[in-house]
């Protein structure tokens, strides 16, 4: 395989030592990058298109940089495996502990590792990308929020992306891993049917106020025949259903508003009594929805 072969299959890119071995020489190198028809990327890969580079190339950029046993990890790996709306503009690239990189390169972020590499990296793909479990739970432990770290793995696994069960063999795999007791408690809850942090957080509030807790994503049909889910649902005393809404900062814009007001008029019915709190109010003020849940008439925990 030619040099053209190589670069074609790395998005147009190749490092110095590829290049050496398939017989360029340094002083063909030198001429190429003089010339404007090769960029030199990093003191160690070489362009072989100008412009700006995309984002797949950019990726590349960092594994062949860093060479060995790098991955493509953390958030990064965790888009290629189809996770939305936890886009980071910079491209996470895993590497082991000591290695030596030079001077930073724009765009890419180098995270250093003790964990053995080999064993994270997702099998069959060209690009050397980080399983979906591991890159989730190693930018999850390092967060400065455990909230965020919830809301996290509470995302992946409602976007069917991957599984309690498999995160949570993840997190024994990964030992020690920061927060493991956390993580282990939440992929039980969600499990139980938690599917984001607000859900976590009214399972939360019932224990800790002394509530039943609720059923979570019910199913339901509505006037229009929709099925719909809802968040969370108890059975009162008097045969009604009392349905709490949890509303994130999402549901503040008007489209989403509106959105949810016309649901809840679908879902409505003689013997269901529907309510609606923030996901705010749920972290700061726990005490308050407890006390209106309880006049409202939730039964206490036995």
């Amino acid at each position: 395989m030619g040099w053209r072969e190589v670069a074609r299959t790395q998005q147009g890119l190749i490092t110095r030592a590829q290049l050496l071995a398939l017989g360029v020489t340094r002083g063909m190198i030198r001429h190429r990058i003089s010339t404007d028809r090769w960029v030199a990327r990093s003191s160690l890969v070489i362009g072989t298109t100008t412009g700006e580079l995309t984002r797949a190339q950019l990726m590349r950029l960092g594994v062949l940089h860093a060479g060995g046993a790098a991955l493509i990890g953390d958030l990064t790996a965790a888009e290629l495996g189809g996770l939305r709306n936890w886009h980071r503009d910079a491209v996470t690239v895993l590497v082991p502990q000591g290695r030596e990189l030079g001077p930073p390169l724009e765009g890419i972020r180098f995270v250093e590792t003790r964990r053995p590499l080999r064993t994270m990296r997702q099998p069959d793909l060209d690009l050397p990308v980080c399983r979906l479990e591991p890159a989730l739970l190693h930018f999850a432990a390092y967060q400065p929020s455990m909230r965020t770290a919830e809301g996290l793995v509470a995302a992946a696994v409602q976007q069917g992306l991957t599984t309690p069960e498999l995160l949570h063999e993840w997190v024994d795999r990964m030992r020690p891993l920061r927060w493991a007791r956390m993580f282990r408690q939440t992929l039980c809850e969600i499990a139980d049917g938690s599917q984001s942090v607000a859900e976590l957080d009214v399972l939360r509030m019932c224990r800790e106020y002394g509530l039943c807790t609720p059923r979570q994503q019910t199913k339901r049909r509505d006037a229009r025949g929709r099925i719909r889910f809802t968040d969370c649902e108890w059975l009162l005393p008097d045969g009604r259903t009392l349905v709490l809404e949890v509303d994130g900062a999402f549901h503040m814009e008007v489209e989403h508003w509106e959105d949810d007001l016309a649901r809840q008029r679908a879902l409505a019915a003689h013997d269901r009594v529907q309510i609606r709190c923030t996901a705010r109010e749920l972290r700061d003020t726990p005490g308050a929805i407890a006390h209106d849940l309880r006049l409202l008439g939730v039964p206490r925990a036995a």
